[in-house]
């Protein structure tokens, strides 16, 4: 296991890289050290922003330099390292999923593109429990991996303008849920009517990282 980078990013903010790539366990170690520096509340630094490998972490440059953040997240580095493993507390949860038709307009593509049906396809898709790896581009959207291989396609050329709330989609081996209606260049290929992310509920994203997910399929 290779030892993470400490990367500046501007001149308020350094990147605490641990691979590049999509990984279960690099994403927990990303987690275990965002987690870690919540619980710490080390003065001069800010939000720790999760990715699927690295972690930015913000600072205030007024109260701190980069050599001081970077020796307090190495002191942080070394402290998890010395803790014993233990396994993070999970969540799980069911989204019910309408494929095909109006509410999956890219369902056909997939299929074609894999070279299966498209039940083969929600099968495949719905056949997995996924992990939530990180949340971003609009508040609520959850990033979950991996999907099948034989599944996987590229984006679309050109992002539609509009897609509905509650759309799931594919890029790549990633699967998405979009929160609220948007842009975006994701393959389509079903729908829920979840209630993703309401401002009136606290926390107002119904995932969060670490997360387990399963997609169901439901008729009509």
């Amino acid at each position: 296991m290779r030892p993470p980078r400490l990367l500046a990013s501007g001149d308020s903010a350094v990147l605490v890289v641990f691979g590049d790539e999509i990984d279960p366990a690099l994403n927990r170690r990303v987690h275990a050290l965002a987690a870690h520096l919540r619980a710490a509340a080390l003065p001069g630094l800010g939000e720790a922003v999760p990715g699927y490998a690295a972690l930015l972490v913000h600072y205030d440059p007024a109260r701190l330099d980069e050599a001081q953040v970077q020796a307090r997240l190495a002191q942080a580095l070394d402290a998890l390292a010395a803790e014993p493993a233990g396994a993070a507390p999970e969540r799980r949860f069911e989204i019910p999923v309408r494929y095909g038709g109006a509410a999956g307009p890219d369902l056909e593509f997939v299929a074609r593109h894999a070279g299966l049906t498209p039940d083969e396809v929600v099968r495949l898709h719905a056949g997995r429990d996924y992990l939530v790896y990180m949340m971003g581009f609009t508040p609520g959207f959850a990033y979950l991996g991996e999907v099948d291989a034989r599944i996987a396609v590229p984006r679309l050329e050109t992002p539609r303008v509009r897609v509905p709330a509650g759309s799931v989609g594919l890029a790549g081996r990633q699967t998405g849920l979009y929160p609220s209606e948007s842009p975006g260049g994701w393959r389509l290929i079903g729908r829920t009517d979840a209630a993703l992310f309401d401002l009136g509920r606290e926390p107002p994203s119904l995932l969060a990282p670490g997360d387990r997910v399963r997609f169901v399929p439901v008729a009509d």
